[in-house]
């Protein structure tokens, strides 16, 4: 969800409780994308994949972005006329041809574009932590977390600023080889649930201040960036939680579950591509009926996400039986 996307929530007198929910909501959600990067980097920075050829390495991961991306663009591209009733011009439709090849057909894509420039610099990045050297990834991590999370604070809370050409480590390159250096060290269980809960609460009580007592500061939603020190700290503690999950998960005892988990798993790019279409469809009828449900967020907000992902995962079931579709939808 975009700021923007969120900001659209409030339009209009919201009570407090509300309030309340939507940013909890939001603050739990925010480390699936950097949980995303950092599982990307402890598999492709695996020592086993380290002398794959870079042309190998390129040609296979861009070969399924490019289709999918070519297919939803386009996808989207028509849907956009739909919603917005945009007339159908040659003109019209060019230069949505244009936007969509340099920022994403909706808004959405941009994630389309991080996986991408992460498998750009995965290569180098693999030169990296060949040596093995934990503590080199380390400094590496630090002086990102410094750059991206730390420096971003002083403007914010203070008069000063810090020239933040100082840190050239930027972006999410952070994640990516925290998915390498967090198999390497051992941290305590106990002290990342502490992490974890602390995030979430920072997050949301921060986005608080920032929104009614720090209005004037300005930067409302600063911490919903993906890139802010709580959801740094937060996504680092859930994905060490995760990756040391019990064998004994309920997957194991009831296949169904597990079954589940494995399509959800196995068809997510088509999932995250999918499901906006799917979200707008259900707000303006376009399936034939509205989910307009009149009861309070807290019951909503996971109601209608389980019924996005599971028609969304449906549908894309169904598309992969379509033997074009397999190969396109991603």
């Amino acid at each position: 969800m975009t700021n923007t996307f969120y900001d659209q929530i409030y339009k209009g007198p919201i009570s407090a409780a509300s309030w309340w929910t939507y940013t909890v909501y939001k603050s739990l959600s925010l480390p699936c994308v950097p949980l995303f990067v950092i599982l990307s980097g402890a598999l492709l920075l695996q020592p086993s994949k380290l002398n794959e050829p870079i042309r190998v390495f390129l040609k296979k991961r861009l070969s399924r972005i490019g289709l999918a991306f070519g297919f939803w663009s386009a996808i989207y591209i028509m849907w956009g006329f739909y919603v917005t009733k945009t007339a159908l011009t040659l003109s019209n439709v060019g230069q949505a041809i244009i936007i969509s090849l340099l920022t994403g057909a909706y808004y959405h894509f941009w994630f389309l574009y991080l996986i991408v420039g992460l498998y750009l610099i995965t290569p180098v990045l693999r030169a990296v932590v060949s040596s093995n050297n934990t503590k080199l990834v380390g400094y590496t991590v630090l002086l990102w977390f410094i750059g991206v999370a730390v420096v971003p604070l002083l403007p914010l809370f203070t008069t000063y600023s810090l020239n933040s050409d100082v840190f050239v480590f930027g972006g999410y390159i952070g994640y990516f080889l925290l998915g390498f250096y967090l198999q390497k060290v051992q941290l305590q269980r106990p002290l990342m649930y502490g992490f974890w809960a602390l995030g979430i609460a920072l997050t949301a009580t921060l986005t608080w201040m920032m929104s009614f007592p720090l209005q004037s500061l300005g930067q409302s939603y600063y911490f919903f960036d993906f890139l802010s020190i709580t959801v740094v700290v937060g996504s680092v503690a859930l994905y060490s939680l995760l990756s040391k999950f019990p064998s004994d998960w309920p997957g194991k005892k009831h296949p169904h579950i597990g079954k589940v988990a494995r399509l959800i798993s196995q068809n997510t790019l088509p999932i995250y591509l999918f499901h906006v279409m799917i979200i707008e469809a259900l707000a303006i009828g376009a399936l034939g009926f509205t989910l307009n449900l009149a009861v309070i967020p807290i019951v909503e907000i996971p109601f209608v996400s389980v019924i996005v992902l599971f028609v969304t995962l449906g549908l894309v079931l169904l598309m992969k039986k379509v033997p074009v579709l397999k190969r396109l939808i991603g």
